[in-house]
């Protein structure tokens, strides 16, 4: 079998978007086209390792290596950047957010002590991006986190930003009250009747919420889908086992085989 490597993929994608011989639908694509599919990849990305498909993860890997690829292409053919230009900036800033391995910033410079504590990492870590956001000319803590991400993760985002600059629960206890609080106020919104109330209630609940997942360091987004798959393996466990269909089927059984699928899943 042919090894192909780098260059040939960078050939590849020239020859799909060349205006002449190329693939109609490659060349008729620009960055926003491209971009859900983008969101796409980098889901089924996480979808194999979370299953621990590993035979297929490589393949996953490579179709969202592609997808920076098209980028780059698109990017080199208007001129604005190539995918050189990519991996040295990208080489150049973990470089600078290293100083603990990079101690003179030099790519080849190496640490003779031993490596700095995590909490040192952490700290510093912070700081260099805070000074990279300055640089690009963002305005406050919160300015640059990005829009488009799923809504648990960058709540998620937005109060470990805050948390940095000081605005945060002195301890777990803080957040999970405030979950009871909100809880308490979806509860009257509903009582009232009051559509927009509720569901600003309820989006103030999942925020609160996250705030429980950051202190005790876990990924909301995570824990969501893993509570969507346990979910559904339980839901398959009653349609497999229902005696009529799941719509035909009473409240006891089904409430019986849930808790059948409770025990067994």
């Amino acid at each position: 079998m042919t090894e192909y490597h780098l260059d040939d993929l960078l050939y590849l994608m020239a020859r799909l978007r060349d205006p002449q011989s190329g693939c109609p639908w490659d060349i008729k694509q620009d960055y926003a086209s491209i971009a859900p599919s983008t969101l796409e990849e980098a889901y089924e990305v996480v979808d194999a390792i979370e299953k621990e498909d590993f035979a297929h993860l490589k393949e996953e890997l490579g179709d969202l290596l592609f997808q920076v690829i098209f980028y780059s292409q698109i990017g080199r053919e208007e001129g604005r950047f190539t995918f050189d230009g990519i991996v040295s900036g990208l080489v150049a800033k973990l470089i600078r957010r290293h100083p603990h391995v990079f101690p003179d910033g030099s790519l080849h410079s190496r640490v003779d002590s031993r490596h700095a504590l995590p909490d040192d990492v952490k700290a510093r870590w912070e700081i260099i991006k805070q000074q990279e956001r300055a640089e690009k000319g963002a305005q406050g803590a919160l300015a640059d986190v990005p829009l488009n991400l799923p809504a648990l993760s960058r709540a998620a985002k937005l109060q470990k930003r805050a948390a940095v600059v000081g605005f945060d629960w002195e301890d777990i206890q803080g957040p999970i009250a405030k979950v009871r609080e909100e809880l308490l106020e979806v509860e009257e919104a509903i009582q009232a009747g009051d559509r927009a109330a509720i569901e600003e209630e309820l989006g103030d609940l999942l925020f609160a919420a996250v705030n429980i997942s950051r202190f005790l360091k876990l990924d909301p987004e995570q824990a969501l889908r893993r509570a969507n798959q346990k979910f559904e393996a339980r839901f398959g466990y009653m349609e497999a086992n229902v005696s009529k269909t799941m719509e035909d089927a009473g409240m006891d059984e089904l409430n019986r085989l849930w808790d059948e699928a409770k025990q067994a899943l």
